[in-house]
Parts: C-alpha cells; sequence; structure tokens
C-alpha cells in the first residue's frame, strides 16, 4: 500500500470526513441539517462508500482498474 499517494487523494479526505460526520451523527451530535437529514445521511453514505472502493494506486482516473 502506497501510503503517501493514498493521502494525497480528495477521496479519501472526503471519506473521512463523511464517515467522522456520521459517526458524529450516531452519537447525537446534532448537525444542522433540518428536515434534509436524510439526504444528508444519503449523500455521506455515498461518500465513505467512494472512498472505501477507491484505489489511488491505479494508473487509470477515477474507479477503474489496471489492465491484468
Amino acid at each position: 500500500m502506497n501510503l503517501k499517494k493514498r493521502l494525497r487523494n480528495y477521496g479519501l479526505w472526503i471519506s473521512l470526513a463523511s464517515f467522522i460526520l456520521l459517526v458524529l451523527q450516531t452519537f447525537g451530535v446534532q448537525i444542522d441539517a433540518g428536515k434534509y437529514n436524510t439526504i444528508v445521511n444519503a449523500v455521506l453514505t455515498f461518500f465513505v462508500t467512494l472512498g472505501i472502493i477507491n484505489d489511488p494506486t491505479t494508473e487509470n482516473k477515477g474507479y477503474g482498474d489496471d489492465k491484468q
């Protein structure tokens, strides 16, 4: 695992920020989302998922895998 490359990846930071916000919501910290709380949770979950499946060590842009 190339840690330096992963730490420079924007997807990792969006994923971590989204994960932290979801954890804070789980423990009762109120994030002022009003009636849009469900939408905010869905967006945060989506960003966390993208960060989990992202692999910045591949040669392709985005979420594609290298050809074997």
